[in-house]
């Protein structure tokens, strides 16, 4: 029904590889992910390598968090690409990438989505765009993100 495509970036000072362990380290996406909030009761499973190529998170939970996995599947100095496979409120994969670019005081932060409307979504993403729906919280994981890194710094 669709491709779309969920851009934002922001810049952090911090050298690469300190956000770098932040974004491969799916346990460590509870200091920053924005939707650690959705369900106090959520329900998390980690499973392969604690971080890189093959680390697995799976979630479960409340009817505003769902339920998914997440898999690294490329992980270099200045890129991290990841599977993303909702299983509800409904089915999807998607394709996220985290760009670390070192710039003039610190580091560029681009968080990307792409994937395929189809089903319930391509009729929702006609009505309210996707980067309406998923933008919020890209900017919201992005800015604690920010905090946590720069913290970590200093």
């Amino acid at each position: 029904m669709g491709d779309f495509e969920v851009v934002r970036r922001t810049t952090i000072a911090a050298e690469p590889a300190r956000i770098h362990g932040f974004v491969n380290n799916f346990k460590k996406w509870r200091l920053w992910s924005p939707w650690e909030d959705a369900d106090p009761q959520l329900g998390r499973t980690y499973t392969g390598p604690e971080s890189g190529v093959g680390a697995h998170y799976a979630w479960r939970g409340n009817r505003k968090a769902g339920a998914g996995t997440m898999e690294i599947k490329a992980d270099a100095e200045r890129e991290i690409g990841i599977e993303l496979a909702f299983e509800k409120p409904f089915k999807a994969t998607n394709f996220v990438v985290f760009t670390l670019e070192p710039v003039q005081g610190g580091t560029e932060v681009t968080w990307k989505m792409t994937g395929t409307r189809s089903g319930l979504m391509g009729m929702v993403g006609k009505v309210f765009p996707i980067d309406n729906l998923i933008g919020k919280d890209f900017d919201k994981g992005l800015a604690r993100l920010k905090t946590i890194a720069e913290a970590a710094g200093s």
